[in-house]
């Protein structure tokens, strides 16, 4: 963000979509804002550390996996509650996404050697090797399936919202109802491949089409809806609840959309995709999994078993 409005909401407001190229600072408060799980505890609440391993996860693990003892995370943060720094200062990581990948490395007895990534460019390097996991609230999609293995940890997906003050447009269930407007969502996402594969689809009813606009960081994005640039916001639905919930954001959530598997992402094949799926169970079994929904208020986010790339929701 550029100007001091503009920087002061993000310090107060929380946006992280699928994408977040870019990192936010935060206040570890607002973390503590409800989403639709209901309030949940502080970025600051510990329910990782005292894991204990799990042999029979870790035991799962390639040989050369547990003898290095070390995996390469790229992640991409942005804003509470799926991955952002509570302390920007000290760059210290909090979310969803990092207390799950945290979990999932002390059952595996793993160190978690995590790399800040464009989210764009963290699939592509899962390939090249460059990491061994990628984390970015990465959206299990058939397309995404021909090249990335997932092992899922929640169920979030793609929402709208829009200013508080906009009562004209109400709950969008068809790309339909958008014809005309401008949407904002951020590039490289679910949100963005879905808006532009379907352009098409108010031209065909003799309608005006809609405008993508796509933005390279969530901030700018939160700025053009606040600023009036665009009507409309695709995200997150996790995110973009949450950042309803903060006063300051000025922007009212209109529902879901489409629900979507979250996952860790895996290059195609990785023999890691056993051991992540049996520390995600293990989590849900001895109840940790919900302390961790609770705690970021997405309760509604939970799955009832961790499955390795399953098909898009329909």
């Amino acid at each position: 963000m550029r100007t001091s409005t503009a920087r002061r909401l993000l310090a107060t407001t929380a946006l992280l979509p699928v994408l977040a190229v870019a990192a936010c600072g935060s206040d570890p408060k607002i973390a503590s804002a409800a989403g639709a799980g209901g309030p949940a505890a502080t970025a600051t609440e510990d329910l990782v550390s005292g894991l204990a391993k799990s042999e029979a996860a870790a035991a799962l693990l390639p040989e050369e996996v547990r003898r290095a003892g070390t995996l390469k995370f790229g992640s991409a943060f942005g804003a509470p509650p799926s991955a952002f720094y509570a302390d920007q200062a000290g760059k210290k990581p909090a979310g969803i996404d990092v207390d799950f990948a945290d979990a999932v490395a002390r059952l595996l007895g793993l160190t978690v050697q995590r790399e800040e990534a464009a989210f764009e460019t963290i699939l592509p390097s899962l390939d090249s090797g460059k990491y061994d996991v990628g984390t970015g609230n990465f959206g299990v999609t058939t397309a995404r399936l021909k090249t990335i293995d997932f092992v899922t940890y929640i169920d979030d997906g793609q929402g709208f919202a829009v200013k508080k003050d906009n009562t004209a447009i109400q709950p969008v269930t068809d790309l339909l109802q958008l014809c005309g407007l401008t949407v904002g969502t951020t590039a490289g996402t679910t949100f963005e491949t879905t808006l532009n594969s379907r352009r098409n689809v108010c031209a065909d009813a003799g309608k005006k089409p809609y405008e993508v606009r796509a933005f390279s960081e969530s901030g700018a994005l939160l700025t053009s809806l606040q600023q009036g640039r665009v009507d409309v916001e695709m995200s997150t639905i996790n995110g973009l609840r949450h950042q309803s919930a903060q006063e300051a954001s000025g922007t009212r959530f209109l529902g879901e959309f489409h629900r979507l598997d979250v996952g860790f992402a895996l290059k195609k094949g990785s023999k890691l995709a056993p051991a992540f799926q049996a520390a995600v169970n293990q989590l849900i079994k001895d109840g940790t999994y919900q302390r961790i929904l609770h705690k970021w208020g997405v309760a509604d986010s939970a799955i009832k078993e961790s499955q390795i790339s399953p098909p898009e929701h329909g």
